[in-house]
């Protein structure tokens, strides 16, 4: 992933976004947006998803050159499985506090505590800690890949404690948590949640597994940002909270 700038002169009184069609036809470039991003940019990108999403679409993907609408640690995903491809992020300062909470020198430490664990971590990290890692999962396959390992054998989940502990809960493992989270969904509290509730009655909860464990014992539906958006466009619910 290159620390490349586009330099290039905006004239007065263009059109943005068709200058970045334009961009992205010049170089061959294929936009891929989270989710999380707003609606100008999603609607300017060839492909929209979750984390698990962008990484298949990026895997799969035979555009010259990447443009990742994300923060780090997706360019980096993007980068890792296409080595030989360039692969842009507009914004070099675009973080996650998921990731920042989990610094390489102390994992490290970690594992070594921990001898005879495998580790499965959360793709939302650096590179430098899938590096360390067994195997990676989402938060859309993570039981499936926890469930994959004997039941004998210790697991390291990292860096999330909150989806660490809902994998957990739905497959009876006890897993050794890194103390890791989103500051976001942390900041959710549910007394909050519980208030909306009260405040919306007939609207539905759903959560992203990486709130709390509160939180998501009064969800209706947990799952991963796709998983919450098909649940929203199957369901017959006309208003829904999400956490």
């Amino acid at each position: 992933m290159e620390n490349t700038l586009l330099q290039k002169e905006i004239p007065s009184r263009v059109e943005l976004p068709a200058l970045i069609r334009q961009f992205l036809k010049e170089k061959q470039a294929i936009l891929l947006a989270h989710y999380y991003q707003v609606p100008e940019i999603q609607d300017l990108a060839d492909f929209v998803g979750d984390s698990l999403q962008l990484a298949q679409k990026a895997a799969e993907t035979e555009a010259s050159m990447i443009v990742f609408a994300g923060v780090h640690f997706m360019a980096e995903t993007a980068k890792i499985l296409n080595p030989d491809k360039k692969v842009l992020l507009p914004d070099l300062n675009a973080g996650c506090s998921l990731a920042d909470s989990c610094p390489p020198d102390d994992f490290k430490r970690f594992i070594d505590a921990h001898p005879e664990h495998k580790v499965v971590s959360y793709i939302n990290c650096s590179a430098a800690i899938k590096t360390m890692s067994d195997v990676i999962c989402t938060s859309s396959n993570a039981k499936l890949i926890v469930d994959s390992f004997p039941e004998d054998q210790p697991l390291i989940f990292a860096p999330d404690k909150n989806l660490g502990a809902y994998i957990n809960s739905v497959t009876g493992r006890s897993m050794v948590l890194w103390d890791g989270s989103c500051h976001v969904h942390n900041q959710l509290t549910d007394e909050k949640v519980i208030q909306l509730t009260l405040e919306h009655p007939e609207a539905k909860l759903i959560a992203h597994p990486e709130c709390r464990g509160p939180i998501l014992a009064l969800a209706d539906f947990v799952g991963s940002t796709a998983a919450l958006l098909k649940f929203s466009q199957t369901d017959d619910s006309k208003k829904y909270i999400v956490a």
